[in-house]
């Protein structure tokens, strides 16, 4: 089957495009990009007066699956990732087996068949996320995974980190970190600061975070391994990798739509949907956040989809699950908050949410260019619409966007050629 989107605004970081021009779809490849293409027997669709990309790609979500089906699985996951825009995701490891062996990730790629959009994934670090001994990283590699990571989870025996980084470096393989020194956080609450103290929690110091942000970056720089820090929060955080790039080092990061547009103050009307690992922090995190992700020091926005039960985020602040989910919400709230507000322009933007996170993945995505699989999204940047987490397609219902205004939205997602969404 052939497709032609017509007149649409095309945003390509990867071939620096950005202009109105026609793709035309043959076999699930992107067979041509030029002004004015006719062709016969093909479906057309208007693009005019829409903005069409490279398929968004979030390198940093949750699907549950296996274990934890109940928050949520990997076909309710892919579902809520294509009507957000993303033709490709990545699974965190820790589900129940862990992904550290080839049986779970096997599973995973059996249950991904029927999903609508590509699901990839990362092996854990450590076995059984314990910390301790590592996983067979050429095995997984050899099976299909695109980085390592103990996410939820920090590597605190600082000799298995170095050495698990040793490794790495040998098989090119990316290491994604959670940042979070466990000795630090306290009663696991929210961030220690001025509203922490007004509900009489103790908190998590901003100092848990960075003192592992050190570390890791230390260890790179020592071993030559790629290091991803996960979920930036803090303005020192921001600094710190902002430093390390200047010397050289091989490390990247990423940082959540949640920890750019809201801070700690969220906690007193959204309760513990406005409760996740790092915690949200103040107005001066998250005006550094806004520096790093306009002068390039932060590579990549991602969500960190993290779908919990009603029960699971109806305990006290303290006992309740970190975590909210954001796939269907990501797109809007950085089209909102930084190209409406002009902190960024949308070929920036396009390039942390697609055509980065390929890179890094080492996967063949992110692009418009010819020959490549028509992984698309269609973006009406003027679509203005309502959070209403009753509408979502995720199992999740943990976010503290309901009921929010945004402007910019998802219209058409492609994958492989296929429409999986359409607005």
């Amino acid at each position: 089957m052939k497709i032609l989107i017509k007149e649409g605004w095309i945003v390509d970081p990867s071939q620096n495009i950005n202009e109105v021009l026609d793709i035309l779809i043959e076999n699930g490849k992107i067979k041509r990009i030029d002004k004015n293409i006719c062709e016969d027997d093909c479906k057309v669709m208007n693009g005019k007066g829409k903005y069409v990309v490279p398929g968004l790609i979030d390198m940093h979500v949750h699907f549950r699956e296996p274990g934890f089906e109940e928050k949520e699985e990997i076909y309710t996951g892919a579902h809520a990732a294509v009507a957000g825009g993303f033709s490709s995701v990545v699974c965190m490891p820790n589900t129940n087996p862990v992904i550290d062996n080839l049986q779970t990730i096997e599973y995973i790629y059996q249950k991904a068949k029927n999903a609508p959009c590509n699901v990839y994934m990362m092996g854990s670090i450590t076995k059984k996320l314990e910390g301790k001994e590592m996983s067979p990283y050429k095995e997984l590699l050899e099976k299909g995974i695109v980085g390592i990571t103990d996410d939820g989870k920090t590597v605190m025996d600082t000799k298995v980190m170095y050495e698990a980084l040793k490794v790495a470096k040998d098989l090119d393989l990316l290491v994604s970190t959670h940042c979070e020194d466990v000795n630090l956080i306290y009663d696991r609450s929210i961030h220690r600061g001025e509203i922490s103290k007004k509900l009489n929690l103790k908190g998590i110091p901003k100092v848990a975070e960075e003192s592992i942000i050190v570390r890791d970056i230390f260890l790179s720089e020592k071993t030559g391994a790629k290091v991803h820090i996960q979920h930036l929060s803090t303005k020192d955080g921001v600094k710190i990798v902002r430093d390390a790039k200047k010397r050289g080092v091989r490390v990247t990061c990423e940082v959540t739509p949640h920890h750019f547009s809201l801070t700690d103050e969220a906690i007193l009307s959204q309760g513990t949907n406005a409760k996740m690992s790092p915690p949200l922090r103040t107005k001066e995190d998250v005006e550094e956040i806004l520096r790093g992700l306009k002068d390039g020091t932060i590579d990549v926005i991602a969500t960190d989809h993290a779908p919990h039960t009603k029960a699971d985020k109806e305990k006290n602040i303290i006992e309740s699950a970190n975590g909210i989910v954001g796939l269907e919400t990501s797109l809007g709230i950085a089209l909102t908050e930084l190209i409406h507000k002009k902190k960024m322009d949308l070929m920036n933007l396009i390039e942390k949410m697609s055509t980065i996170p390929a890179q890094l993945l080492n996967i063949e995505k992110g692009t418009l260019k010819v020959g490549m699989d028509a992984d698309i999204t269609m973006i009406d940047l003027n679509k203005e619409w309502i959070v209403d987490k009753n509408k979502f397609f995720s199992k999740g219902r943990n976010t503290p966007f309901h009921g929010q205004k945004l402007k910019g939205k998802a219209v058409m997602t492609m994958v492989g050629g296929e429409i999986k969404y359409l607005d």
